[in-house]
């Protein structure tokens, strides 16, 4: 009986140690600007408990400045953001090994593509330079791209160097799954998008911000009931309330106080009690705030300095760490994370990649 309970708990020990071990490692793709050196796209092995990286593959491809995954992890989403014709989406592959292959590529019909989503079949892409965002539908797989449509963003704006023609830098799905979102740069407004199965229709205005603000890119709480917009030209995060495709405005909060006007990405803590946004051009770094769960009314409590140019950032699925994309510092920064304050310390365990724009997590 003795041995028979020894050998129970070893195998639960064993069996415990190879999922942490599982869950302490993910797989971490990055995306790149292709002008400074770049193959395209580079996956990695990253440790979320001691912050390390190891390469594993890489996959050329011109300028995939944003990635996105399937939600069972074997396909890789990805744009080519070019002013040319070879603006596209791209299908790839992924292994559990981290080698990519390039499956299909769709082009967009809209310069400079920086963002993609997918859900239920349908692939979007928001197109900055064309001022336009493009309704791809996917195969049963998901390993096909086909055009479907492309609406267009509007101007308005009172800035008439970065207004003075359409863009739409950001499109995503709602949490309720029935509506789609997408921020109308030139406009200062964000669109709202009717779902009916694979089929996407005009639905009006969702919210009107501040003149002269610039949404860029937009982000939900877990629950659905807030959302968050980063705001390129203002460098404000702006709260709202979310329900039916509509948004009501709750909050105003500059997160870069120097008017660089550089906003780029604003992201959750996997927990939902911290928000992080990231500004450029003058004292760069990442703003630091505090979220009331209840209210989704955001305390501005910290920043964190960052090299050149955070255009991109992310956290890992565990919560310990911040990677950002410092581009023309040509490296990811790894910044740890204190899951009870929020605050972030840089481990100095840079990851070299040249022109690197976006990082995703298996």
């Amino acid at each position: 009986m003795r041995l028979k309970n020894g050998l129970i708990i070893f195998s639960l020990t064993m069996g415990c140690s190879c999922l942490m071990q599982a869950q302490e490692k993910v797989m971490m793709l990055v995306g790149t600007y292709t002008y400074g050196g770049s193959k395209g796209i580079y996956s990695y092995r990253f440790n979320q408990m001691t912050g390390e990286a190891e390469v594993l593959d890489s996959l050329e491809m011109r300028n995939p400045s944003y990635l996105t995954l399937s939600s069972d992890g074997r396909l890789l989403y990805a744009v080519s953001e070019t002013g040319d014709k070879s603006a596209s989406l791209n299908v790839v592959s992924l292994s559990r090994d981290g080698s990519m292959r390039l499956l299909d590529t769709a082009p967009t019909e809209g310069a400079d593509p920086c963002y993609v989503a997918i859900s239920n079949q349908i692939a979007l892409t928001a197109n900055y330079s064309g001022g336009s965002m493009s309704v791809f539908r996917l195969s049963q797989g998901g390993t096909k791209a086909e055009l479907q449509t492309r609406f267009l963003g509007t101007t308005g704006g009172p800035d008439l160097t970065r207004q003075e023609v359409s863009h739409v830098h950001c499109a995503c799905f709602t949490p309720d799954g029935r509506y789609v979102l997408a921020t109308d740069f030139s406009a200062d407004r964000i669109l709202s998008f009717r779902l009916t199965g694979q089929k996407v229709a005009a639905n009006g205005v969702a919210a009107e911000v501040s003149a002269d603000s610039g949404p860029r890119h937009l982000v939900f709480s877990k629950d659905g009931r807030f959302a968050y917009l980063m705001s390129e030209l203002s460098g404000h995060v702006t709260v709202f309330r979310y329900a039916q495709g509509r948004l009501e405005r709750l909050q105003e909060i500059a997160s870069d106080n120097v008017g660089a006007r550089g906003g780029a990405d604003i992201h959750l803590s996997p927990d939902g009690r911290f928000l992080y946004s990231s500004n450029r051009l003058k004292d760069e770094g990442i703003a630091i705030f505090s979220v009331d769960k209840t209210t989704g009314l955001l305390t501005r409590i910290g920043y964190q300095p960052t090299g050149a140019h955070p255009r991109q950032f992310n956290i890992t699925p565990n919560g310990r760490y911040l990677l950002c994309c410092v581009r023309d510092s040509d490296k990811i920064q790894v910044f740890r994370r204190d899951i009870q304050t929020g605050m972030l310390t840089d481990t100095h365990q840079d990851i070299p990649v040249s022109k690197v724009v976006c990082v995703q997590f298996h």
